[in-house]
């Protein structure tokens, strides 16, 4: 299954409150016109205007110069809808057209109101009931024309379409720009700002290895929302830790218990008569004695209890040579021993540093083809050289035979545990361990320090 793509919360803020602002002020809009028409003032929208646009859209003038009134959709429909449709127009020359019942006060449009361009008439509170009319001075095909007209019918619903429209184009959708535009460049300036403590946490994150416990992720700076999660991995991280020192706690327990069985166990085959099966178990016997002081060398690695001194590494090299060569001697190989100088001193862990050599010359005994000869090389920039003259190993597989755990032929009778604790005292030295091709064909791995720890 395809993995889904993260989301960017920056953008997911900015598309939401856009649209929330946008649904909103859709909303209050129409909540304000929803309470005007409840309350009737936009009843009360001048229902008058409606006859006066319909004659305006009608007056025309006939081949005598005279005002006329033409037939048309509005005009019609004003006059089936409204019972009570009057009007009067005047042009400048004083003619003047008229339809329906004028009431007398409005039955004439004299020059007083020439000057007028609109006005609303009507009358006060106690007078008898009258009709209201609306004045308003037009431009038509037959010229300006002043229009009175009294009450038409019922405004269109299409009228408040088209205000509700014109609101969301003049007022509402230019705010909406206005508003996202202002939260596309303030909202990631927000979650910026508001995230920031969870770069330093990503930071601290990043650091985190098997060889640092007990770090553990800050919660300064981080938002509210975010605490409760790492603070979940600061638990997981302190179960992390608890679970490997148990597992640490088993391994050294179990390595100590063998070593006392495996001790009793080789010294009853040694008192047996020699003979080649009696050999094989010995050296079956000497691999289990091998395996238990590794996983020992490593714990006590992990608990960063070494103490670093001056060490020799032509001495540590010459003893090395001179205890192995006759388990070496005794699998088919020639040992050799060749310093290039006569003292090679570094800071570091003698035991360590003399495990690392001892692994590395088992490595070439199990693995050099039981011919030829294994040669220790000490070199004067703090490099310690040990070759084979076996198959090698292959180009591919130099990095990973330091894993633990990880052998180059699965039928090999090593555990694979040598290797990685090599990688692992020279890294506790600052150095590095790396496999090539020896002179002789076979293998050549070689322990490089730093030029910080080589002593005068």
């Amino acid at each position: 299954m395809a993995q889904a793509r993260p989301h960017s919360l920056k953008w997911r803020l900015v598309s939401r409150l856009v649209l929330l602002q946008a649904v909103m002020l859709t909303l209050f809009v129409v909540l304000v016109l929803c309470a005007l028409w409840y309350t009737g003032f936009l009843g009360s929208i001048d229902p008058e205007d409606t006859t006066i646009n319909a004659v305006r859209d009608s007056i025309a003038r006939g081949t005598n110069g005279a005002l006329v009134l033409r037939e048309t959709p509005a005009l019609a429909r004003e006059r089936a809808t409204s019972p009570s449709f009057w009007f009067v127009a005047r042009d400048a020359q004083g003619q003047t057209l008229s339809e329906g019942d004028v009431p007398p006060e409005y039955a004439r449009i004299g020059d007083a109101l020439s000057a007028v361009g609109q006005a609303r008439f009507g009358w006060n509170l106690g007078d008898p009931p009258r009709s209201n009319a609306r004045f308003k001075r037009v431009t038509t095909t037959a010229g300006v024309v002043q229009i009175l007209a009294g009450p038409g019918s019922v405004v269109p619903f299409g009228f408040y379409l088209s205000a509700l429209g014109t609101v969301l184009a003049t007022i509402i959708i230019p705010l909406i720009l206005v508003m996202a535009l202002a939260t596309l460049m303030v909202t990631p300036f927000v979650v910026r700002r508001a995230h920031r403590g969870l770069g330093h946490v990503a930071t601290q994150a990043e650091k985190i290895n098997i060889d640092e416990r007990g770090t553990r992720l800050p919660l300064d700076d981080v938002p509210q929302e975010v605490t409760p999660l790492v603070t979940a991995v600061n638990n997981a991280l302190g179960r992390l830790d608890d679970g490997y020192e148990r597992h640490k706690r088993f391994l050294l327990d179990a390595a100590h218990e063998l070593r006392t069985p495996i001790a009793i166990l080789q010294t009853r085959l040694e008192s047996l008569p020699a003979s080649p099966a009696n050999g094989r178990l010995l050296e079956d016997v000497a691999r289990l004695g091998i395996l238990a002081e590794q996983l020992l060398d490593l714990q006590r690695l992990t608990q960063n209890t070494t103490q670093f001194a001056a060490v020799d590494l032509v001495a540590v090299g010459r003893r090395v040579a001179a205890d192995l060569a006759p388990l070496a001697i005794a699998a088919g190989y020639a040992m050799s021993f060749e310093p290039e100088t006569a003292r090679v001193a570094v800071r570091g862990d003698q035991a360590a540093l003399e495990r690392a050599m001892i692994n590395l010359v088992q490595n070439a005994i199990q693995h050099g083809g039981r011919k030829g000869t294994i040669t220790i090389r000490v070199k004067a920039g703090a490099a310690i050289l040990v070759e084979d003259e076996g198959a090698g190993v292959p180009p591919d597989q130099r990095s990973a035979i330091f894993e633990p755990f990880r052998r180059l032929h699965a039928r090999d009778r090593g555990v694979g545990l040598g290797l990685n604790l090599v990688q692992e005292i020279v890294q506790l030295h600052q150095g590095q361990v790396m496999v090539t091709e020896a002179p002789g064909g076979g293998a050549c791995f070689t322990m490089k320090f730093a030029a910080a720890s080589i002593m005068p």
